[in-house]
């Protein structure tokens, strides 16, 4: 193709893409589960302990049936103060979330950050291609693929 000029257009070598980098690369693969059984107090000492907000809720298959996240654990105190009901011994599945997004470990970071930037999720579920929890990505993640892009470019 020619420009007005008769120039040849777009005879530049084009510079080879680099493929940005999967959400394997950033994703928290060593998670931290809990059961719909588990004591709403273990889990809220867990997440202290951890310094993490939130974990995948998984059944006795290890299939995913929620999340449990710092946000669902202050229904605790709420209930405490304004209805007077002890919570200590209520459940995770009495606080859990069923609203969870998941994605493949196919995709890559810059898929994971529209994601983010387009939703209220926080962490997304990485599900391999058995449909099984791989791993957890958050936007704390992604931040680290930001610093590396910074210093990086791919």
């Amino acid at each position: 193709m020619k420009n007005f000029q008769q120039k040849t257009v777009n005879q530049e070598p084009t510079r080879p893409q680099t493929e940005t980098p999967k959400v394997t690369a950033y994703m928290v693969s060593d998670l931290i589960t809990f059961t719909p059984d588990t004591k709403i107090k273990a889990v809220v000492e867990s997440l202290l302990l951890n310094r993490i907000t939130g974990a995948p809720v998984l059944n006795d298959k290890g299939e995913v049936v929620g999340l449990i996240d710092d946000k669902d654990c202050l229904q605790l105190i709420v209930g405490n103060v304004y209805y007077n009901r002890p919570g200590g011994d209520d459940t995770v599945a009495n606080f859990m979330s069923n609203i969870m997004k998941s994605i493949s470990i196919h995709d890559d970071i810059v898929q994971v950050a529209n994601i983010f930037l387009s939703t209220k999720y926080k962490r997304l579920l990485v599900m391999d291609d058995n449909g099984k929890l791989a791993g957890q990505i958050s936007r704390r993640d992604i931040l680290r693929a930001v610093k590396d892009f910074s210093s990086h470019a791919w």
